[in-house]
């Protein structure tokens, strides 16, 4: 399942999700590029959890994201904010990459849970589950049932036993998946997707009960969380901590992602050419001129990393009934965010394509939020989960919507099935590719992590 975080706004107004427009090539402005998470999230994340639970396959999942930037968007904090690549920083994030490989494995085992328990209750034989694929590093059996933990972090699986040689189960055994009436296998096949988008809302609510569900207020002008040392902007004044307020004498709006990309808009334009910056220090204004230095495509940079002027605060409810009432509007606010997202990647694949990572990256995000601001997992494991269900539901081979698309098939067909060389080969090819995928994007984006290309 392809998870996704667009830039697109919200509708929820008390999401944490701000989804501020990261088209603004900030890293181009001189920073060496890192990935920040804290108080708001932006960019789209793709990430995949696949589902094949059919008549004659282990039901899967696998994990895939787009690298994903988050701007830093606290007053007064100035570390910068996310624009490309991974770094997993110094011994003391080691904690923050628990914590994100925590979330990523919960969430699988949710998912499973789903579909395992779908099966379970209905007195349909599962034989195994698996978080992981590849060979089996701890296991024990129970119930007939062999749970695992395996070698590669790709997913997970609940194993079905409808046609395996080594089985001792009649093949006319009613309690078979295949066997089942197609409502009792469409149960099976979706509970993992039901699982995740209850999950989701519990988080939320967890959330809202125990921290609260920050609000953000947005202030005129950008943010400079970092001055580059020996960059223009250091040798022409400006320092950490400074908010430009206007440009050229043209005031910036209050929107964080328009006002952002106008500075650098501004900036990348003028090479070598003055650029006069209203700059609040403190609690005194003045102007400051700044002559960009010339990149090699012949666009301006001044060495900054720069952040949507942002203050966030926090809204607690009152009662249980309030908590109830923020946690659906901010349920809903991020399904809506998800549903499109997923809509945009789609309507412009040939540009996010490029940007689909694996498990590396999404644990390299995870880590930052955690780093950042441990509140922010609830988000980040609660727009997994959504995205997550989302995807999942697509009609494509290793997903569970092809799984259902199959059984809905069969059901067009008047219950007569296809031949089941042909559902393997089709579910198979699926699964192959995925997994092929999923093992690139991991070596790519563990090549792409800064202190391994130290390393190298």
């Amino acid at each position: 399942m392809l998870i996704t975080f667009s830039s697109s706004p919200p509708s929820s107004s008390f999401s944490l999700i701000r989804f501020i427009n990261s088209k603004s090539p900030i890293s181009e402005l001189g920073l060496k590029p890192r990935t920040h998470v804290s108080k708001s999230l932006s960019s789209s994340i793709c990430y995949s959890f696949c589902s094949s639970s059919n008549l004659s396959f282990h039901s899967k999942n696998h994990f895939f994201c787009e690298k994903s930037r988050y701007p830093h968007g606290k007053r007064g904090n100035f570390r910068s904010w996310a624009m490309a690549g991974f770094d997993f920083g110094s011994l003391e994030s080691a904690q923050s990459v628990v914590e994100a490989a925590a979330v990523l494995t919960a969430i699988i085992i949710v998912h499973e849970s789903g579909h395992f328990l779908a099966a379970y209750l209905q007195g349909i034989h599962v034989s195994k589950f698996a978080v992981g694929f590849g060979p089996i590093l701890a296991k024990f059996n129970s119930n007939n049932v062999e749970y695992s933990i395996r070698a590669f972090p790709l997913g997970g699986f609940v194993g079905f036993p409808d046609n395996d040689p080594e089985s001792d189960i009649p093949v006319d055994d009613e309690n078979l998946l295949k066997n089942r009436p197609i409502l009792d296998r469409v149960l099976v096949i979706s509970a993992g997707v039901i699982a995740n988008i209850i999950f989701a809302y519990v988080i939320i609510f967890v959330q809202v009960l125990s921290v609260g569900l920050p609000v953000q207020e947005a202030f005129p002008g950008v943010l400079v969380p970092e001055v580059r040392a020996f960059s223009a902007a250091s040798r022409d004044g400006l320092l950490p901590g400074d908010i430009i307020l206007a440009v050229n004498g043209i005031e910036l709006p209050k929107s964080g992602s328009s006002s952002v990309s106008e500075l650098v808009d501004a900036i990348k334009g003028s090479p070598k050419r003055n650029v006069l910056l209203k700059v609040e220090r403190g609690k005194k204004d003045f102007e400051i001129g700044v002559t960009p230095d010339e990149n090699s495509d012949g666009t301006g940079r001044i060495g900054v990393q720069l952040s949507p002027n942002i203050k966030i605060s926090k809204v607690r409810p009152k009662n249980f009934l309030e908590a109830y009432n923020f946690a659906g509007k901010e349920f809903w606010g991020l399904s809506s965010n998800v549903l499109e997202s997923l809509k945009q990647t789609f309507l412009n694949f040939s540009q996010t394509a490029s940007k689909v990572s694996g498990p590396v990256a999404i644990i390299a995000v995870g880590a930052e939020v955690a780093r950042s601001n441990t509140d922010g997992l609830y988000q980040f494991a609660a727009i997994l989960n959504l995205n997550l269900a989302v995807i999942n539901l697509l009609p494509l081979p290793a997903l569970d919507g092809g799984s259902l698309f199959l059984i809905l098939l069969e059901a067009a067909r008047g219950g007569r099935k296809l031949p089941l060389e042909l559902e393997q080969r089709i579910m198979s090819s699926g699964i192959m590719l995925v997994i092929l995928l999923g093992l690139f994007l991991i070596v790519r984006d563990t090549l792409n992590l800064d202190f391994i290309k130290e390393l190298l």
